[in-house]
């Protein structure tokens, strides 16, 4: 069978280039597809088309905006099996959960185009001195430019879609560099977009280098960098971005507290599902859980029947499949390593920790401390520590005992303690009732401390892709 061939998207034109790579399916190592980098030479030429691009799409209409969303969201569901097989087939996740992302883009660009219709300003009354009677000041927003978004391979399409329609409903341009593990549900949304009417150049999808990327990132012409990744690879960007507008969207080690009078057969299969859907490589899985002393043996217990349970690891073709391949043997090896070190340092496994190429059981660590990097360090792989508090107050430093603050889960139902964890907690969002998982379009997205700065979600990247701009008028007296 020939092996597939895609190429960059620039300008509307798919642009044979000179190098490419292979994609490879995580779960049996077959060749999915051969790739074209967006090498050197061509760089240049995504930069001019964004250029050309952003004169276009700087003079939308918002309702020209928000129809070519709509058309974008309608290809999405028009094509929604093809696109939840290629992203289990590149990524190796569960096609259950591969199914839910593409309906979470459609609904990111459903929600866009309605924000494409919400840029709203302001009516400012300045006649507040003697010298200022009859001025009055208006605000709107305006589109920076050319945006470049820089992706991760664990949602090859919603969180590109985080990116683009953002930039669509803000009339941005935008630059797009999927990662070279995850690239083709990327060009396959490249072809929905174009097919939609995009105006050419503001929207060029590029697969290439990390190399070629910071040229990029370097490039003058370009105005705002979105970048969700890596701590350590963000905070580098940042530090190269010179004076670029710049949102980071990075890590976590997402933690969880559990109330006595949380419903713990409710909660359970959620939290066992936050720790361990898609071999826990999201950035906000649960990582850490904390539970009052007078039910941890009861949680412990039921969590451990759960996993059992509800965690069944394999093919990621399957229904019922909840633990699919790590995206790599190396991924799968440094977590695994990350195991016995704090098995040797007295963490004690509970269940798991066995790991057979790419595939990592799940794990259950307890006896842990802060210092352990399957505690304070982001895991990114099917791991979960639990241990027990005594006193509320515990439980809060415990949380903030980490460098990373992006989300974090509350089970309680006393608002007294909403209150109090809400006040104290160095994180970005704190979800109450619910693991630390959830995230819908609406919310302000991102993180404290190494999580980050700036905000995705629709409306939040909208303010982050746009600048305020005052007009003031004398109206005479």
């Amino acid at each position: 069978m020939r092996t597939p061939v895609y190429y960059p998207l620039i300008h509307n034109e798919w642009v044979k280039t000179h190098k490419s790579f292979k994609v490879y399916n995580p779960f049996n190592g077959d060749t999915l597809a051969k790739v074209y980098l967006t090498e050197r030479d061509f760089l240049d030429m995504a930069v001019e088309s964004a250029a050309k691009g952003f004169q276009s799409s700087c003079k939308l209409s918002g309702f020209e905006r928000y129809d070519l969303l709509l058309k974008i969201a309608h290809g999405i569901e028009k094509n929604h099996e093809a696109l939840a097989q290629t992203i289990m087939k590149e990524s190796g996740k569960p096609i259950k959960f591969a199914r839910n992302e593409v309906s979470r883009a459609h609904l990111t660009f459903t929600w866009a185009a309605e924000e494409s219709r919400r840029l709203f300003g302001e009516l400012l009354p300045l006649d507040v001195s003697p010298q200022t009677k009859g001025y009055y000041g208006i605000t709107r927003r305006f589109p920076k430019g050319i945006v470049l978004g820089i992706c991760p391979f664990n949602f090859p399409l919603n969180l590109i879609a985080h990116k683009i329609a953002p930039a669509i409903a803000s009339g941005n341009s935008i630059l797009l560099k999927p990662a070279s593990a995850t690239p083709l549900t990327a060009l396959k949304l490249g072809e929905i977009i174009k097919n939609a009417g995009a105006p050419a150049g503001m929207i060029n999808i590029i697969p290439s280098s990390g190399k070629n990327a910071e040229l990029l990132i370097r490039d003058g012409r370009i105005k705002k960098l979105s970048f969700t990744g890596s701590a350590q690879l963000g905070w580098y960007l940042k530090s190269i971005a010179g004076k670029k507008s710049v949102t980071l969207e990075l890590g976590g080690n997402a933690a969880v507290i559990v109330e006595p009078g949380a419903d713990l057969e409710d909660i359970i299969p959620r939290l066992v599902s936050g720790a361990f859907a898609y071999a826990g490589q999201i950035c906000i899985a649960v990582q850490r859980i904390y539970v009052r002393d007078t039910v941890f043996e009861q949680f412990i217990s039921n969590f451990i029947a759960q996993t059992k349970k509800d965690a069944i690891m394999g093919d990621p073709a399957k229904e019922d499949t909840m633990v699919g391949p790590m995206i790599s043997t190396d991924a799968a090896k440094t977590a695994e390593s990350w195991i016995r070190e704090a098995e040797k340092n007295g963490a004690k496994i509970l269940l798991g920790g066995r790991r057979k190429n790419n595939f990592l059981e799940p794990t259950i660590l307890t006896n842990t401390t802060p210092d352990m990097k399957t505690v304070c360090e982001e895991i990114f792989a099917p791991v979960v520590s639990i241990e027990a508090y005594h006193e509320f107050e515990n439980a809060l430093d415990m949380v903030n005992k980490s460098h990373y603050g992006l989300q974090a889960g509350l089970y309680t139902n006393d608002i007294r303690q909403i209150q109090q964890a809400y006040q104290v907690l160095e994180i970005g969002g704190l979800i109450v009732n619910d693991y630390p998982t959830f995230r819908i379009d609406p919310m302000p997205y991102g993180g404290f401390k190494d999580s980050g700065f700036g905000r995705e979600g629709i409306r939040y990247a909208i303010e982050e892709m746009t600048e305020l701009k005052l007009l003031v008028i004398n109206g005479g007296t």
